[in-house]
């Protein structure tokens, strides 16, 4: 099945605003085999929303589409509705009870714009946004679907999640099995891999498609496969698999979409193991990355961003001289921060950062983009060098995954307790 997208609003196209809800919205419908055929990002036109409405139905029996459903004079998309499918607005009155719900649970109260939300088009089914105001509107016309939903990404998620994506799957129903197998690659780049893979994707059948999906220091292969036999399917996923597996042995670090961090949580809790971070050029992006996942607190105990040299001496006990003779972005240096810091925080394991993210701030000796980092691991301690290409952002991205994946390493030394 395939998803025409519609993203609408002004300040999407002048870069206000990033269009999140196009990529959330193919990601989750992709394990259940349906793919996005278009998306579309147009502004708050009457004339091109019907356009827009007109070209994706020629494409696909479903559109979805965000933005455009604010209280304010802007927002018209509801209006061009009602002319594309027919109808009037008209007031609902669940429709305003559900906004005085949403309102009540923020301790707002109702004014003219937000009750203007409880006009909708005749011509709709309304499906109730349980955590926003602007409702939710689900149109049929010659047995095709358009599903209007808020800009809000969070609102979008949430009310794709609960209602409309059931809801779609009961509507259009088909007898084709979906699988997918998720796998986490480090130590690759991702020419290399595809050499190295070549011989295994030659083997992979016409109804199984592998996927490339890099991010820095690290790639997810994903194998999806489509097929209308479920035993046929699951049997060659699971062979291929296999074969994944004894073909990129260690380099495989997961085998199911997780981030590094959450890999990295998995491994603590299981070795009984804390964590810390120390961290300069990183700014605490790593400590950002690992509490991020849900149940962090098992193992990670803290970090100290260690910006300055007065904290790296102060706090974690880096001495005068090494950061004197060495400088701050040395081996010396992040060694000492490490030991610091899991002395400071009575962790087993610890990560430090020092580098020059740019864009300013470079050398001869040590330009933009070099990174040292230490990771300790029980007694054991290791420093690399890093130098990294690309921007501010994707220097402190790549060093956290970086780190990331060299703890993972480390730990894989060190038996689960029992």
């Amino acid at each position: 099945m395939e998803v025409s997208i519609i993203a609408i609003g002004d300040e999407l196209l002048i870069g206000q605003v990033t269009d999140t809800n196009s990529g959330w919205i193919a990601r989750h419908l992709n394990p259940l085999g349906w793919s996005v055929r278009s998306v579309k990002v147009i502004g708050d036109d009457s004339e091109e929303i019907f356009r827009a409405i007109d070209d994706a139905f020629a494409q696909t029996d479903i559109v979805l589409t965000t933005g455009g459903l604010g209280p304010t004079k802007d927002d018209i998309t509801k209006p061009t509705l009602c002319r594309y499918f027919g109808g009037a607005l008209v007031h609902s009155p669940e429709v305003e009870q559900n906004v005085l719900e949403v309102l009540e649970k923020r301790h707002l109260k109702i004014n003219t714009l937000t009750a203007a939300q409880a006009m909708v088009p005749s011509s709709c089914r309304v499906i109730q946004n349980k955590v926003g105001t602007a409702p939710i509107m689900w149109f049929e016309k010659n047995g095709k679907v358009l599903v209007s939903m808020p800009g809000v990404p969070f609102e979008t998620e949430q009310m794709m999640e609960r209602e409309v994506i059931p809801q779609l799957i009961k509507r259009f129903v088909t007898d084709e099995h979906i699988e997918h197998h998720t796998f986490v690659v480090i130590d690759y780049m991702e020419s290399r891999l595809a050499m190295t893979l070549d011989d295994f994707e030659k083997q992979i059948p016409p109804f199984i498609h592998l996927a490339y999906l890099p991010k820095p220091g690290v790639i997810r292969l994903r194998l999806s496969g489509k097929h209308h036999d479920a035993s046929v399917l699951h049997d060659e996923m699971e062979r291929l698999s296999i074969l994944l597996k004894q073909t990129l042995g260690n380099a495989i670090v997961a085998c199911d979409d997780k981030p590094l961090a959450a890999i990295v949580g998995d491994m603590l809790r299981d070795r009984g193991m804390t964590l810390s971070t120390a961290e300069s050029c990183t700014g605490g992006n790593v400590a950002h990355a690992i509490t991020a996942i849900a149940g962090s607190s098992d193992y990670f105990t803290g970090s100290v961003v260690a910006y300055s040299n007065t904290v790296k001496h102060e706090v974690l006990g880096v001495s005068d001289d090494v950061l004197a003779t060495h400088g701050a972005v040395s081996e010396p240096t992040v060694e000492a921060m490490a030991k610091g810091v899991a002395q400071l925080m009575h962790t087993d394991c610890a990560i430090a950062t020092s580098g020059i993210a740019g864009p300013g701030g470079g050398t001869p000796d040590k330009p933009v983009g070099t990174v040292w980092v230490a990771i300790k691991c029980g007694d054991r301690i290791e420093c690399e060098c890093y130098h990294l290409p690309g921007t501010r952002d994707r220097v402190i991205d790549r060093t956290t995954n970086n780190v990331l994946c060299r703890l993972i390493k480390m730990l894989r030394d060190i038996s689960p307790a029992s």
